[in-house]
């Protein structure tokens, strides 16, 4: 009988989670960084799981461990923003991504900028920018999806090239 059908076994559900790990590490994703301003604090991490989602009105959506101390800001402010992230900001990327780092400094060394719209933080080193609105938040497994309608998006400079994850490291794509 083959794997696929509906009377195969189910796969042991550790074992599932590290070949979807692995398979899931072969497709290639932009790294963007996430960030939310709350009260004085910033919140920031960094993310390859964000897609547009709508055209009009313009909308786009992160996913979000659900315990992340950005994702609990969510319930407090309903801004944010998006960086796009260009290859010279590997660095910030790699730290931005990094688990269990303080709450507090966490862009202290990133070069960034103040959106107008969301307060939030935009990194200098970025393809583009935007700042969203949430539109509403899902469960979905350890992550929660985060829907925003876009309020402004902003273009940086050109040909410094893209940023992107794949198999388990950021690369820089010129």
């Amino acid at each position: 009988m083959p794997e696929g059908s509906a009377t195969a076994r189910a796969a042991d559900p550790e074992e599932l989670v590290e070949r979807f790990r692995a398979t899931m590490g072969r497709l290639a994703g932009g790294v963007t960084v996430v960030a939310v301003r709350s009260g004085s604090v910033d919140l920031a991490m960094t993310a390859t799981a964000v897609a547009s989602v709508s055209l009009r009105p313009p909308m786009v959506l992160f996913c979000v461990y659900s315990d992340a101390r950005l994702r609990e800001a969510l319930d407090e402010v309903d801004t944010w923003a998006v960086s796009l992230v260009d290859a010279g900001a590997h660095v910030s990327a790699e730290r931005l991504a990094m688990p269990g780092r303080p709450a507090v400094g966490q862009l202290l060394g990133v070069p960034h900028h103040r959106g107008q719209l969301s307060g939030a933080a935009l990194l200098d080193g970025a393809q583009g920018w935007m700042e969203c609105r949430t539109a509403w938040i899902k469960a979905a497994g350890d992550h929660d999806v985060v829907v925003g309608e876009v309020l402004d998006a902003t273009l940086g400079p050109p040909g410094r090239g893209a940023l992107v994850h794949y198999l388990g490291r950021f690369r820089g794509l010129t």
